[in-house]
């Protein structure tokens, strides 16, 4: 694959390549992701406070948490952008849905960032979201940050903690602190880098990160005196920890083959200044991207872009539709005029956007590695590549097949239309997969699992004013199809009854249960069967 040249002389675009971090938190629910989130916000200094609270009017605020059904539910269904600057480096944080049903968006996510911060409860260990979405990230040899979070609770042995994520996850653990005590006992953190002790002091409202007392030395006297058996106890794991322990490397970590491993407590602000250090200092600026016809470099001066992700009613007032897409080369600038690979047809992009969860800007210029908005009103759709040079094709964003398929009932008839329109847009957005059969009996909905349906449901009411019902349509799994043109053709006239065409346009078949499908497969043995496929694939 020939490399593409850089233009060295270009220096200013070279050091805001080199500023930027852009990354994603990821856990299995409930283990304090988007608590961990904002008070990454909070410690970068972009808000003044976390939670879920009214702030004051003369305080900033932010959640990442915007839709509707996420504040009544307490859970995080749609990925959020953030974006903000800490110790000259600009911060791109994307904070992912945390609920298993909606882990096809994470997926999605997880092809935009070039690190991820993995947050385990400390509780629990490794739980099953984790291991699907460390599977992805170790495709993409993205590097991985640990955060074992919620020390300040009665918790897992650490030992045994991460021995959990070695063996589960496959994921080698260098540990940069260790903690001492858990519960009521949790006296803070060893730093096994600088051999000195954080001292934990609990309380939600601590920001002021010089306010963290800090102990010279595992021995301190105050541990041995108002801890002396989690003192005890610690100095037995950092005997072992220092004998057996994979040291930090990273060069290691750069390849997804170790984590550096951080404890403490989010809600308490505890380990959140270690793991945005790490974040600045050692997770990788913006990386070349692999397109059919070559590298792209974050560095070249043609603009290149991916749509990981199509979000409508951010703003509900409005009705807008924004594509999110991830810079992978040059600098966007407003009224920048490029190609549309998939229609090769000519964008102009005059009113991009950042983003603070909710709250958005509108920008002049963003670089590689940056996270911009764009208005959208049908043209784009996820997978979707811009660029100002040549026509590359970027490696594509998974799509995986459904679990649970349904169609939907209105109670008021006369809104067909209505309805067909807003599913089509919940589809484009990734909410959830739409199929349209090409006898047009009806859309199906396909979803990972039940709680994407009452997203939809809630959002067809919310936001366009139809009121729906989902029931459930005797089909087992859907499998898009592909082969030469003349095989499909065939295919299709015979199958016509079991075909449905996706947001996208590209054709699956619907099978109602696994004898039909292996009937299916045999008959046809031209036609490929896939369970995955990628929107925009090189």
């Amino acid at each position: 694959m020939p490399l593409e040249n850089t233009n060295h002389s270009d220096t200013i675009l070279q050091r805001e390549v080199k500023r930027r971090r852009t990354f994603a938190i990821i856990s299995h629910p409930d283990a304090g992701k988007t608590t961990l989130t904002e008070k990454l916000l909070m410690y970068g200094g972009a808000i003044r406070s976390a939670g879920t609270v009214k702030a004051k009017k003369s305080q900033q605020f932010a959640t990442s948490d915007w839709m509707e059904v996420e504040k009544q539910r307490g859970i995080s269904v749609a990925s959020s952008v953030m974006q903000f600057e800490h110790q000259n480096c600009v911060i791109n944080l994307l904070d992912t849905p945390g609920h298993q049903d909606f882990s096809e968006d994470t997926y999605r996510v997880l092809t935009a960032v070039d690190a991820a911060l993995m947050v385990i409860d400390a509780a629990k260990g490794v739980e099953a979201q984790t291991i699907k979405l460390l599977e992805v990230c170790r495709l993409r040899k993205t590097p991985v940050i640990t955060f074992i979070n919620k020390m300040d609770r009665e918790v897992r042995d650490p030992l045994e903690l991460i021995d959990e994520i070695e063996n589960i996850l496959k994921l080698s653990c260098a540990p940069i602190t260790w903690p001492v005590g858990m519960g009521k006992d949790f006296a803070g953190v060893y730093d096994l880098q600088q051999a000195q002790m954080l001292k934990f002091t609990p309380g939600e409202n601590q920001r002021d990160q010089e306010e963290i007392e800090v102990l010279d030395g595992a021995d301190h006297p105050y541990l041995r005196n108002h801890y002396p058996i989690a003192h005890a106890t610690f100095k037995e794991e950092l005997d072992i920890i220092e004998a057996a322990a994979t040291p930090f490397d990273q060069q290691s970590f750069l390849d997804g083959d170790v984590s550096p491993v951080f404890f403490g407590s989010a809600i308490n602000n505890f380990g959140v200044r270690d793991i945005l250090k790490a974040l600045v200092e050692w997770a990788p600026s913006p990386r070349p991207r692999p397109a059919r016809q070559r590298i792209v470099y974050p560095d070249a001066t043609d603009f290149t872009g991916i749509v990981f992700k199509i979000q409508a009613n951010m703003n509900p007032q409005h009705r807008d539709r924004i594509a999110f897409l991830r810079i992978c080369s040059g600098e966007y600038q407003q009224g920048l005029k490029v190609k549309h690979v998939r229609s090769a047809k000519p964008i102009r992009l005059d009113h991009a956007i950042t983003f603070m969860a909710q709250e958005r800007a509108h920008l002049s210029s963003a670089y590689a590695g940056d996270i911009i908005g764009i208005p959208n009103h049908g043209k784009l759709r996820i997978g979707d590549v811009l660029t100002q040079g040549e026509m590359v094709e970027l490696e594509g964003i998974p799509h995986f097949s459904p679990e649970i398929f349904k169609v939907a009932r209105l109670n008021d008839p006369l809104r067909a239309k209505q309805l067909n329109k807003a599913l089509k847009e919940l589809g484009e957005e990734g909410t959830i997969q739409v199929f349209d059969p090409l006898e047009k009996t009806g859309i199906v909905l396909g979803a990972v699992g039940q709680l994407q349906f009452e997203t939809v449901a809630h959002r067809l009411l919310t936001e366009y004013k139809i009121d729906a019902t989902f029931e459930t349509v005797p089909i087992k799994k859907a499998f898009w199809i592909d082969g030469q043109d003349a095989h499909v053709k065939r295919f299709s006239q015979a199958n016509t009854n079991r075909l449905a065409r996706d947001a996208s346009g590209a054709l699956a078949f619907m099978s109602p249960n696994n004898a039909v499908l292996e009937v299916t497969m045999e008959k046809w043995p031209d036609i490929t069967f896939q369970s995955t496929r990628e929107i925009g694939a090189v």
